[in-house]
């Protein structure tokens, strides 16, 4: 229930009492399980670093292709849209909670090693054209743009559910000058049905 109250309405709007009262328990049985809000906000992010853990540490057997990146994507802005207050919120929760701060920087690295695992094997297998400079650049975009593409959509449309296709879509249009032969038409053919 608190994930559900802070992504609606953001982390700081969104009291414990408030939580206890929508879970029709008395705050002294929250407080009993939680001792504080930020023991809260520490468990759901435990459960969203879990999360993006297990995607990121996917071990691969082959090279990727366009349509395995656009599916772990896919996967990623998922569930960054379940726990979608971390991102509105994320100055303020990572300045009020250091280990937090530490915690999502880590994510952050590990999502660019990710990132630069995805590209670099594309290139392997011809389907990307990038120089060193180019790389680093497209991936911290990449990371960029996967990390505020919440922000932005909300500020569009405040009352529009998260949509992972959309932010998908986005971020390939990073990757897309870079790609070569058949995999720069289905990354099109991906794109187009997303729209």
């Amino acid at each position: 229930m608190a994930l559900v109250l802070f992504n609606e309405d953001g982390e700081p709007h969104v009291t414990t009492n408030r939580i206890a009262d929508e879970l029709g328990i008395s705050p002294g049985n929250l407080h009993y399980h939680f001792k504080t809000k930020g023991d809260l906000i520490e468990a759901l992010f435990s459960a969203y670093e879990g999360r993006m853990l297990s995607l990121l540490a996917t071990p691969e057997e082959r090279e990727p292709e366009i349509e395995d990146i656009w599916l772990f994507m896919h996967l990623a802005f998922e569930t960054i849209g379940e726990f979608r207050f971390f991102y509105r919120d994320l100055t303020d929760l990572c300045s009020r909670f250091r280990g937090l701060h530490h915690r999502f920087r880590g994510i952050l690295r590990l999502s660019m090693d990710a990132a630069q695992g995805l590209l670099e094997g594309m290139a392997r297998i011809g389907q990307l054209d990038a120089n060193e400079k180019e790389l680093d650049t497209i991936v911290r975009n990449i990371i960029l743009v996967s990390t505020f593409w919440l922000a932005f959509d909300q500020v569009l449309d405040r009352e529009a559910e998260p949509r992972p296709g959309r932010a998908v879509a986005q971020v390939m249009s990073l990757v897309s000058p870079y790609l070569k032969g058949d995999a720069k038409a289905e990354m099109n053919a991906l794109a187009a049905a997303y729209r």
